[in-house]
């Protein structure tokens, strides 16, 4: 892959790649951090990548980082002046993203990822496989389980209102 196909790739598949990061990590800096660590490793591995694979080749990397960064130990962020932590638990109004957000949350590791590769950023069923290293049969299983446990949080009326 030559600089020009890189910085195409960089055009081309940076917000699908942070979209991806963020849905997986939900921070900001992390999910960017990922990012930049993905073109980071394409580049170092540019005279082996030909171009035409570059976008699973992105997304494959980043998968894996982000595997990687959920093995870390977490840590609680504490911003409050006095050394509380507040969690709020006030009503709001209905907002279909952060909804959509929570119901997210509630899937494990693979189902998020394997649903947010084919309805997020549309890729086939062979083609998730090869990145997460699952049979075909297993992603289609993994993406069904993953639909129907996000209808049935959908469906709770608690979670709409």
């Amino acid at each position: 892959m030559k600089r020009g196909d890189y910085n195409t790739a960089v055009d081309l598949y940076s917000d699908g790649l942070y979209r991806f990061a963020l849905k997986q990590v939900s921070d900001r800096d992390i999910a960017q951090d990922l990012v930049q660590d993905t073109f980071m490793k394409v580049w170092e591995k540019r005279e082996t990548i030909q171009a035409e694979k570059v976008k699973s080749y992105l997304f494959t990397t980043l998968y894996h980082l982000v595997v990687d960064w959920s093995k870390k130990p977490k840590t609680i962020q504490n911003n409050s002046s006095q050394g509380h932590l507040f969690i709020s638990k006030e009503p709001h109004p209905f907002d279909l993203e952060s909804t959509i957000e929570e119901a997210l949350q509630q899937l494990n590791y693979i189902q998020k990822t394997v649903l947010l590769f084919r309805d997020y950023e549309g890729y086939t069923y062979s083609e998730i496989g090869e990145m997460t290293g699952l049979s075909e049969t297993q992603v289609k299983v993994y993406i069904f389980r993953a639909r129907k446990q996000m209808k049935e949080y959908f469906v709770r009326i608690e979670n709409v209102v």
